[in-house]
């Protein structure tokens, strides 16, 4: 049953994590990490980003502009522009060191300890890679949150609130580490190799026929 259910286990950890690498990415260049709702014009919301701050209208679509420099962000942005770069390159190699790895791949079949090491590094960089991108959109959730509860601003100022780049990217953390989880798992499971299979069938074998001599009258 191991090796029915382990190449199995592999393909979905490899599977898994490529989609969360995929919203790891997404979240990234994404301009909703914060929106804002304008009670004087309800028509427009502005959204915030790593990267650049857009205005939705409702009837002229939506209009961005970069931000014109990257030590004028608030530091959760800074941070966080670097956090999620770092998370996007660890998924990457992730995905490369654990494809090289997997027992479906028909290359280094003879190598099965290189392959084991290879699943290894990649399953540990999905779970750096699902951190990485965890701890930079709640930082910037916890700063949400200060911001909108600071009894210092007038209630007539209008208060950012979560964008939805935040829950993609925690999702994609989730995804990260749970697909690196399951590649370890493959390797902590135990093994059975066919040569082992093969020895155990011929030693059964001889002993049948042990005991079919000894029975002959």
């Amino acid at each position: 049953m191991a090796l029915v259910y382990q190449p199995v286990m592999q393909l979905s950890g490899i599977l898994v994590s490529l989609l969360g690498w995929v919203l790891s990415c997404l979240t990234t260049y994404l301009p909703q990490w914060k929106n804002l709702n304008l009670e004087l014009n309800e028509l427009e919301i502005w959204t915030m980003g790593l990267w650049q701050a857009c205005v939705v209208q409702e009837e002229g679509g939506m209009q961005c502009k970069d931000f014109d420099s990257f030590l004028a962000l608030p530091p959760e942005l800074r941070i966080s522009r670097i956090l999620m770069f770092f998370s996007n390159g660890s998924g990457l190699l992730g995905l490369l060191l654990s494809g090289f790895g997997l027992d479906c791949l028909k290359i280094g079949e003879r190598q099965q300890e290189q392959k084991k090491r290879l699943l290894l590094f990649g399953g540990i960089l999905f779970w750096i890679s699902g951190i990485t991108a965890i701890v930079p959109v709640s930082w910037v959730a916890h700063s949400t949150v200060q911001e909108f509860w600071d009894e210092n601003i007038p209630d007539i100022v209008p208060r950012w609130d979560f964008g939805e780049a935040l829950f993609i990217g925690w999702l994609a953390g989730f995804c990260l580490i749970l697909g690196g989880s399951l590649l370890n798992c493959t390797i902590c499971s135990t093994e059975v190799h066919p040569s082992s299979v093969h020895y155990a069938v011929a030693e059964q074998q001889d002993q049948c026929q042990c005991l079919e001599t000894e029975t002959r009258p």
